[in-house]
Order: C-alpha cells, then structure tokens, then sequence
C-alpha cells in the first residue's frame, strides 16, 4: 500500500507570524539579513554568504546579465539561466564578472563627422551629456575626444558643425589606465575637478568612463556581493545533461557557483553531475541542487555533496507541474519538513547544508515566513520578472504596463533538459505557462521596500537575524475566514487614481 504522509499540505498563506517580545534594539537599522550560500563544518564559517537572503531563479524571463549586475549591486545574486547554448550562457557570466562598479561603459558614443544636432537628438534620446568621440563610434574604440554639453550653445552654434570642430581633443583630456581602481579614479576626479574620467587601455581605446555623480551611488551600496578581486558574484544554471561541456566553460568564464536547474532533484541524474563535478574539481567549485519536498531527498542530495538544496515542486507561479502530473506538495509543509531533516543531518554530521525556498511566494511577507520556517534564502522568479532588469519586454496590456513572464517548462522555453527524464532529448508535455506580470519599475526600489518589510516584522519578533528570527519565531495556523480577515473587509475603499470605490 502506498505510504501517506500525515496531516495537510500547507501554503504560505495558511500561516502568519504572532510577535514576540522586542526590546528598544528591535529597529529595522539594527537587523543583519547575511545568510550562507553554501554549505559548511561546524565552527567554519561558509565559502559565500549573501548580504540578502534573494537569489534569482534560473529562468529565460528572469535572469540575464542585467539581473546578475543589479541584484548583486543590492547583495543577492541572479543564477544565469542555463536554458541556451554553453557559450552563450558563458558570455553572460562574464559580462556580470567584468562589470567594474562605477565603470561605465557608454551607450552614447560619438565619431568625429557626426554634428551638432546629431549630438543633440542623441542627448535627447539617452538622457546623456557627456558623450566619448571615438574613431569608430564604439563604445571601446580609439579614443579622439571628448563632448559635454559645455562644449556646444545649440542656440548660437551652426547644427551642422562636425563634433571634430568642437569636441574636447584626446590631447587635453585626463584619463586613467585601465587598470585604475575606483578609488584612486575618484581621487583623480576629485583632484581636478573633473565631472567624469575616461579610462583608456594601452592602445588608447576607451574601456569605460567614471563619472563624479556615481561615487555617491557606488558609497550608497554597502551590501554589494564581491568576490576577492572586488569583482561581483553571480551564479549560473546547469543540467543533468551537458555538463561536462558546459561547466569548464562557465567556471572559465567566472561563475561563482552554480546550481543544477531541474524539476525534480531526487534523482541519480543529480548524483551523477554532483559526482563529475567533485571528481574534476573537488570541492572548490559550489553547486547547488535539487528541487526536493520531503526529509528523504533533502538527505539523498546532501549526502550527494549539494552545497545547498532548494526546496518547492509545482509551487511557482508558472509551473503547471501539479495540474500535469499530480507531483508536489504545499510549499510551507515541504519547506517546514526539509529544514527539520537539515537541522537534524547537522546535528548528526557536523556539516550544515542551506536550504533555498524555491517557489510558492506570492506576497512580501511569505519571504519572512519562508525565512521563519528555516529556509536561508529564496529563489525568486514572478518577483524579479516585474523589473526593468529582467531581461523582458515592457508591454501595455490593456492600459496596464505589464512585463512578460514565462516557466522553463512552457512551450516558449522548450527547456527540456530541466525535465529530463532520461528520455528523448524533447519537451513531451508543457509544466509551464506564458503569462504576464505586472510591472513593478526599478529592481533598487522594489527590493529595498521588500526587505523593509522583513527587517520590520522581524523586529516585531524579537530577531535581529535570520538565525535568531529562526529560534524565535511562532507561527499559527489561519482558517479560512481568517484570512479574508486579514484583508481589508467590511468598508468602502478609495481608489486615488481613478476617484472611485472598490467595494470589500
């Protein structure tokens, strides 16, 4: 007979924190949300730990090179998504490695012949003043000169007149050799009173710009994700499949770690890439696995060596998985279950494996909850796919901006690999959809108010980290009714945009 698990499957939504004591200390200001990464011996402190508990999930519509800049800018890091060719997901790593904070690299760069109302279309187009002239118009061409908005009065000058007539020449520019640190370019900045610095390499061709107005914004970002060479951290996404091609390459091309992209991970396929990786590169390179929902795969994938494990089948906004195929459990009850069988292999081992709450979230303070429950961090898809940093479109939707939002498993993707079953090398059934999400503006905006909101309930429970909000969390149980409770009800509520009433 088969076996059945005890109780009910829960979600998110059927829990809510109740508070506890908090002392004058319990202020947002005073809350650490550091997390590990990967995993670590007792007494040791782990490989990588992320300054917020957000990675991004490894997904065509969510994580390319602009996620993997932006969201290790805020000290999370985006897992570049895996379902594209080894090289191409290569290059994307490296673009994020080879980011230099505060180095800009222009979108707005000139060649000598263009003329002033080009420059002034171009000014109007990208918002930008300070335009490089390079002998090419790339933007890491030979550098001529240089063009701001002191250099041309489009009330008096001729439109027609070429930008070699006016520019600021190469010979009395000041710039810095490539291999500037950003410290020593804002010095140079500040001691010349410069607004902004070429940065040229040996052969004189432009590597990058930085500009007086970024040093605030770079001083503004204290949680930046570095590695040892200051470089920021990003992560990338790999199968059961391909990876003896794929991984040299992506750790050829930096990535910090990498986590095996799959529907389900309690599976040989999983032990197999585990055991080519650490048979080729040991211990040093960090991998991630899974998706699992009970003790018995938690304890399969840490066995396996998993340097940390996610959690979640069929709880993700897109994933279909459940409709499809009956596979899955509530996210807050395989969540719950896993971070008990991982306290308890630490206990028996010594070794502490994280866990990664992979789906299910739908509001802000699931986060919080996830974290309460014993999850690290969390890997987030519709979340990220809302910003302007998700790699796609802005579109209006019947009067509404919405991004577009798409699982692996759908037939826009075609990732099969990530259901690979050891079958035909094809997508047999969809476990995704296409869909929308509405947009939700600057990823810089979005995360700080969500993390606002967890520093803030944490407080309301006594815990200043996330291993404190751990031990001390309480969690009730909701009905039904009480979570329409929990909602605004009984009133009449403005809508201030439209001047009208929405009735609850």
């Amino acid at each position: 007979m088969a076996m059945f698990f005890p109780g009910e499957s829960h979600t998110f939504s059927e829990y809510l924190l109740v508070p506890g004591y908090s002392s004058s200390e319990n202020v947002p200001a005073n809350v650490s949300l550091k997390t590990p990464l990967t995993r670590f011996k007792r007494g040791e402190e782990p490989a990588i730990t992320l300054n917020i508990p957000m990675v991004s999930s490894i997904m065509q519509s969510v994580s390319g090179e602009r996620m993997g800049i932006a969201l290790a800018t805020e000290g999370g890091m985006a897992f570049i998504y895996g379902s594209q060719t080894p090289e191409q997901e290569a290059a994307m790593v490296k673009v994020v490695k080879d980011y230099k904070a505060g180095f800009v690299v222009s979108d707005s760069t000139l060649t000598p012949d263009m003329t002033m109302a080009e420059v002034m279309d171009l000014k109007e187009r990208t918002g930008h003043s300070t335009m490089p002239v390079t002998a090419d118009g790339t933007p890491h061409g030979k550098l001529l000169g240089i063009v701001t908005s002191r250099d041309y009065r489009p009330s008096r000058d001729d439109h027609n007149a070429k930008v070699a007539t006016f520019m600021t020449p190469r010979e009395k520019l000041i710039v810095g050799d490539k291999d500037i640190t950003l410290k020593r370019a804002n010095d140079v900045i500040w001691d010349n009173k410069l607004n902004a610095l070429p940065v040229v390499d040996e052969n004189d061709c432009l590597v990058g710009i930085v500009f007086r107005k970024d040093y605030d914004q770079h001083k503004s970002n204290p949680n930046e994700m570095l590695d040892a060479n200051k470089r920021y951290m990003v992560g990338a996404g790999i199968n059961t499949r391909d990876y003896a091609e794929r991984v040299p390459l992506l750790l050829e091309a930096g990535a910090d770690v990498l986590c095996i992209d799959s529907s389900e991970g309690f599976s040989e396929w999983q032990k197999l890439t585990i055991d080519w990786i650490r048979e080729h590169y040991g211990n040093d390179v960090k991998v991630g696995a899974g998706n699992v929902v009970d003790a018995d795969g938690f304890r399969f994938l840490a066995d396996c060596g998993a340097d940390f494990v996610k959690v979640g089948i069929g709880g993700g906004s897109i994933c279909i998985t459940r409709e499809t195929k009956g596979i899955g459990r509530g996210q807050a009850t395989a969540l719950i279950d896993v971070c008990r069988a991982r306290d308890e292999y630490f206990e028996e081992t010594g070794v502490y494996v994280p866990v990664c709450s992979d789906g299910g979230i739908v509001y802000d303070y699931h986060m919080t909850l996830a974290l309460a429950m014993g999850a690290d961090f969390m890997m987030l898809g519709r979340y990220f796919a809302r910003f302007d940093e998700s790699p796609t479109s802005r579109v209006n939707v019947n009067g509404q901006y919405m991004k577009e939002y798409w699982g692996e498993g759908s037939a826009r993707a075609r990732n099969w690999q990530r259901y690979d079953l050891g079958g035909a090398s094809k997508l047999a059934f969809e476990e995704g959809v296409d869909s929308y999400v509405p947009y939700a503006g600057s990823l810089k905006e979005g995360v700080n108010a969500t993390l606002y909101k967890i520093k803030s309930t944490m407080c309301n429970c006594g815990a200043k980290t996330i291993k404190e909000l751990q031990e001390k969390a309480r969690l009730t149980l909701v009905s039904s009714t009480s979570i329409v409770e929990g909602g605004a009800h009984d009133v009449v509520v403005k809508d201030h945009n439209h001047q009208t009433v929405s009735y609850q």
